[in-house]
């Protein structure tokens, strides 16, 4: 059960923990991509191989969703329909992108967890706060759907911004009441997670998957590891 978050901890380093969801706790959407540019690029038969598809889109995905902050705002499912849109026009294909999308909404609403990550989440003693680039309803979902426990949950749609951004790690903080230099951010994304978090001064945790999709990001993180079970040590 995890504490109010402000009462004094003298022995420990962190007063709270900030998370990054897809990727970190759920599995990444590798395997949702890939099928979904296997279909694309079969139906529309398009020349090129669907790995490489993935490569153009999501280069295109994150330029939208990197100009997607503040006054221009655009959710996570805005940005995937136009990079996909603006990926097609390019091959002079000009379906409409929205029934090639399903695949990857329907996981967004109900990723897979990782067990180390259900552990951690059940066992941990502080507060903690997920933190992702995500629209508000498929984030709730998969959260619900998990049962999983969370003292407060800042989403990209409600920031109004997408990490590695500061404002939507400073509304983490808030929520938790939490100090930069009291509190940790895990995440498996070195650009959105690690260069964000450690902006603010808070220490940060690179989770390295399997099977990432790769990482645009250098910045270095606090600690690296294979595993959320081996934070237990760290939050002690």
């Amino acid at each position: 059960m995890a504490t109010s978050g402000n009462e004094a901890r003298p022995s420990r380093r962190f007063d709270a923990v900030l998370i990054d969801f897809y990727g970190t706790v759920a599995a990444g959407d590798r395997e949702a991509v890939e099928a979904t540019c296997k279909t694309i690029v079969e139906t529309l038969e398009l020349p090129v191989t669907a790995p490489e598809f993935a490569i153009l889109w999501g280069e295109r995905y994150f330029q939208a969703v990197g100009a997607s902050n503040h006054a221009s705002y655009r959710t996570l499912y805005q940005c995937e329909l136009a990079s996909l849109r603006e990926t097609l026009a390019s091959f002079d294909r000009h379906a409409d992108p929205a029934p090639f999308l399903v695949q990857l909404e329907e996981y967004w609403h109900d990723p897979p967890i990782h067990n180390d990550a259900a552990d951690f989440l059940r066992n941990i003693d502080l507060p903690v706060c997920c933190v992702s680039n995500a629209d508000c309803a498929p984030l709730q979902s998969a959260i619900l759907r998990r049962q999983l426990r969370f003292d407060a949950v800042i989403c990209s749609e409600a920031a109004r911004c997408y990490k590695p951004d500061a404002a939507i790690f400073q509304q983490a903080l808030r929520a938790l009441g939490a100090r930069a230099e009291r509190a940790l951010h895990i995440g498996d994304s070195l650009h959105s997670d690690v260069a964000g978090a450690s902006g603010l001064g808070i220490t940060t945790v690179w989770v390295r998957r399997d099977r990432r999709i790769h990482d645009i990001g250098n910045k270095s993180p606090s600690y690296t590891v294979a595993s959320l079970a081996e934070l237990a040590a760290l939050l002690t």
